[in-house]
């Protein structure tokens, strides 16, 4: 095995109770972004063990349809390997029999003990004192995944891990490990949803990914939520020489809030970084997303691009920061909202900084505003109802290249994709 080491390891006992310090310390930190929450509203993790699965296909109907619109496939007809976690427990994890000795899949419980090492990657791409939603994770952790890929695998079919709540007003406080060795090369779909009979409850997903030199990580985050929901994603990326990370993002149904902005630091030359956000605000979601990049190696790449459609009463808020700390580095933003209600509200807040690098290059395009009208008039003289009209211009619109997703996925988001356009009046 190659040395998987940050630094040199420490003492467990001691590096856990300072962890565990700062985190107490932090238990009542707002967020700077999003609404804060009071977290004792929520019914406290205790010991639960749901009943393990021989195979998806096995689920009910509701969680495999829940799922199956978080991108997941209880099938697995082409999937590497598959996680799936209900409530606070894992109930299945595989590895399709062609792809065992190229990764790894387990609970990050498990790979804790397994692997002495794992725990000098622990909270070091995100902070535990970040938040009181950090705090939460770390003091009152309940699952969560780790995934390993081997280095030089080429793993050419998506592995895919499924967060489902399916007891109402719970907090689900969830801690992955990403680890993506030198040369290896991935696609990672993750289904965030509930049962249907979920009214409300607290989602937190804590996601840290370690890409090592020339690795390429594409994930796709499909989140699929209900009107009284609360989602607090905390993701930190570390990409190193060469590797590549490129992070699609979906929300096409309503929620009560989700506010998350990840950060991705693109440490080693030439390091890249894609981001491609399509969002939907309904109802009286309160949406904030963001994405945070620092550039600090030699020529090294971000480009983020959002689309935004905000109806109904929903507020949303689109954040995006590029930090430029070498003279070679290259970025750009591109954020466009589209207003289809009177009484909706969205901002767009880009934010470019040359950090002691004067001739990195930054840039950005914001805009939001309601639809053309003129468009819509072109439309109808092509023969086309009013209705119809909008609908074909509201898909265009959140239509943006998702790289990295099989066909079968494609297919699936452009099908909903329609299905809110049709419904976008």
């Amino acid at each position: 095995m190659s040395d998987l080491s940050l630094a040199h390891p420490s003492p467990i006992g001691a590096r856990e109770e300072s962890l565990r310090a700062r985190a107490i310390q932090a238990q009542t930190r707002p967020s700077p972004y999003g609404p804060d929450l009071d977290l004792t509203t929520f019914s406290q993790p205790i010991e639960q063990r749901r009943q393990r699965v021989e195979a998806l296909r096995s689920l009910e109907q509701q969680i495999r349809e829940a799922a199956s619109l978080a991108g997941i496939d209880s099938e697995e007809a082409n999937r590497a390997a598959s996680y799936f976690q209900i409530d606070y427990s894992s109930i299945y994890e595989r590895i399709q029999r062609r792809y065992q000795g190229q990764l790894e899949l387990m609970t990050t419980a498990e790979a804790l003990t397994s692997y002495d090492w794992l725990r000098d990657y622990w909270w070091q791409a995100v902070a535990v004192d970040q938040d009181k939603y950090t705090a939460a994770v770390e003091l009152a952790q309940t699952g969560g995944f780790f995934l390993r890929v081997f280095a030089g695998q080429r793993v050419t079919a998506p592995i895919q891990a499924c967060l489902l709540v399916q007891e109402n007003n719970i907090s689900q406080n969830v801690h992955n490990v990403i680890l993506i060795e030198e040369g290896a090369d991935a696609q990672l779909i993750t289904g965030c949803t509930l049962h249907p009979r979920v009214e409300t409850g607290l989602h937190i997903g804590v996601t840290e990914v370690f890409l090592k030199k020339g690795a390429m990580l594409a994930e796709t985050m499909i989140h699929n939520w209900a009107e009284g929901f609360h989602v607090r994603p905390r993701t930190g990326v570390i990409v190193e020489e060469g590797a590549t990370f490129v992070s699609n993002y979906i929300l096409l149904r309503p929620v009560r809030s989700v506010q998350a902005y990840p950060r991705v630091f693109l440490r080693g030359a030439g390091a890249r970084a894609q981001f491609n956000s399509i969002m939907v605000g309904l109802k009286e979601s309160l949406i904030d997303m963001g994405t945070y990049v620092e550039l600090t190696g030699q020529g090294t790449r971000a480009d983020a691009i959002s689309r935004a459609v905000a109806r109904d009463r929903s507020t949303m808020y689109l954040r995006g920061e590029l930090v430029g700390q070498h003279n070679e580095s290259r970025g750009h933003l591109d954020c466009r909202g589209m207003l289809l209600s009177e009484h909706a509200t969205m901002h767009a807040i880009p934010e470019l900084l040359a950090d002691s690098a004067p001739r990195s290059q930054l840039s950005h395009e914001a805009a939001v505003g309601p639809i053309a009208e003129e468009a819509v008039e072109y439309l109808m003289t092509r023969g086309l109802p009013r209705d119809q009209a909008i609908s074909t211009l509201v898909r265009g619109f959140m239509q943006i290249d998702l790289p990295g997703l099989p066909e079968i996925l494609t297919k699936h988001i452009q099908r909903v994709l329609a299905a809110t356009a049709e419904h976008s009046l």
